[in-house]
């Protein structure tokens, strides 16, 4: 992997990550659309850290507050405590269906169909999800969220596994689904994702042997790695304040016309 692949990936990693537009069907196109070999595990690995670096420094002061109220029962911060233990609980579906999926094939979902279908399924199905969000009777504080809201949205994600769906855009769908407001569910998905993206990338460093660390560019991998972690940092500030005013229009424009362009590009 040349530096340029590595700076692009890092970029397109951290911003698709947490934008609902697809990481894993942008990852698999790119390699493919400007003639790359397609990464290394050690590169999805570092990638994983990077963004999850990023969130957790993004919302540092929920996190906090989770940890906590889970440490020291208090009836002052039962809806922190209750939120942590939804998020723990919320990830275990998408752990499980990720175990199943290990055994499966290296690239069993890996397919340019998989990934285009996704990019367009999912785009309709977010479109009518925030066509159906009732602003009066949302949630508007993540703490808030309940149990119902946050199990299901739990089980969402673990569809997400699938290339062309979108971890965060999925959850955050089916959070305004719930009844939950747009901010509300970004945020959601966001905390939602730390467990997640801390096992993909515990996953891909079980797969790598001791021999594969010694062929490793290891100055590609750092400036991928700082150009995924200041690209999700600026995705995850950038889609929660753009859903403070805006719909989701926007990524779903966005997901069809990739689509459409895709299917002309490799078909």
């Amino acid at each position: 992997m040349d530096l340029t692949q590595a700076i692009v990936l890092g970029i397109v990693q951290g911003l698709t990550e947490f934008l609902p537009i697809s990481s894993s069907g942008h990852l698999l196109f790119s390699p493919k659309f400007f003639h790359w070999p397609e990464q290394s595990l050690e590169f999805d690995a570092v990638m994983h850290l990077a963004t999850l670096i990023a969130v957790l420094f993004f919302f540092r002061k929920e996190v906090f507050k989770i940890k906590r109220a889970m440490i020291f029962k208090n009836p002052a911060t039962q809806n922190f405590r209750r939120l942590g233990w939804i998020i723990l609980i919320g990830t275990i579906p998408a752990l499980a269906l990720g175990a199943a999926l290990a055994t499966l094939p290296v690239n069993y979902f890996r397919s340019t169909e998989v990934a285009i279908i996704g990019l367009i399924g999912w785009a309709v199905v977010m479109f009518l999800a925030d066509r159906a969000l009732k602003i009066k009777q949302s949630v508007k504080q993540v703490q808030n969220i309940g149990w119902k809201q946050g199990i299901v949205i739990g089980l969402a994600q673990a569809i997400a596994l699938i290339p062309g769906t979108s971890r965060s855009g999925i959850t955050i769908t089916v959070g305004l689904l719930q009844g939950t407001d747009r901010p509300t569910a970004a945020r959601f998905s966001f905390l939602l994702g730390i467990p997640a993206i801390l096992a993909a990338g515990l996953f891909s460093l079980v797969q790598i042997s001791n021999n594969d660390f010694r062929d490793v560019d290891a100055l590609g991998l750092l400036l991928g790695f700082a150009a995924a972690l200041a690209s999700g940092y600026l995705s995850i500030k950038f889609l929660i304040k753009f859903l403070e005013k805006y719909n989701l229009d926007i990524f779903v424009l966005y997901r069809i016309i990739l689509g459409v362009i895709l299917i002309g590009l490799f078909w």
